[in-house]
C-alpha cells in the first residue's frame, strides 16, 4: 500500500505542477489581460492552456483514486506539495527569486505533511489486525 501512496502522491504532484506551470506560461503569453473576446482567443490559442486542462483532469482522477484508500488528513496535506514543486520550478523556468519566507513556507508545508503522516501511522492498526469498531 505504501507504493500506491508514494506513486499516487507523486503523480498528483506532477499533474498539479503541470497545471500551475502551464497556466503561468499560457497567461504570460496572452498578455495584456483584457475582458474581451480577443483576449480569450489569445488564451485558448496557447498550447499551454491545454497542458493546464490535462493537469487538472489528471489531478482530479488521481485525487479520487487516492481518497478511496488514503487517510484524509495526510492526503489533504500531501496534496499541497505542488506549492513547493511549483516554487522550485518557477525559480528555474521564470527566474523567480527564492526568499526566506518562501523557504520557511516550504519547510512548514513539508513538516506539516510529515507530522500528519506520523500521527496517522500511529493510529493505524497493523495490516493483520482489524480496526477497532467506532461508536
Amino acid at each position: 500500500m505504501r507504493r500506491f501512496y508514494l506513486f499516487g502522491f507523486l503523480l498528483l504532484m506532477a499533474f498539479d505542477t503541470l497545471a500551475q506551470i502551464s497556466f503561468k506560461v499560457a497567461g504570460s503569453q496572452a498578455l495584456p489581460v483584457q475582458a474581451s473576446v480577443a483576449w480569450l482567443l489569445r488564451v485558448f490559442g496557447q498550447p499551454w492552456i491545454y497542458g493546464a486542462v490535462v493537469g487538472y483532469v489528471g489531478a482530479f482522477f488521481t485525487w479520487m483514486a487516492l481518497l478511496k484508500h488514503a487517510p484524509i488528513g495526510p492526503a489533504f496535506a500531501a496534496s499541497h506539495l505542488e506549492v513547493v514543486s511549483v516554487m522550485l520550478l518557477s525559480i528555474w523556468l521564470f527566474d523567480e527569486h527564492l526568499t526566506v519566507a518562501r523557504v520557511l513556507g516550504a519547510i512548514a508545508i513539508i513538516a506539516g505533511i510529515v507530522c500528519l503522516g506520523l500521527a496517522e501511522s500511529r493510529e493505524q492498526p497493523p495490516d493483520d489486525e482489524p480496526a477497532p469498531a467506532r461508536v
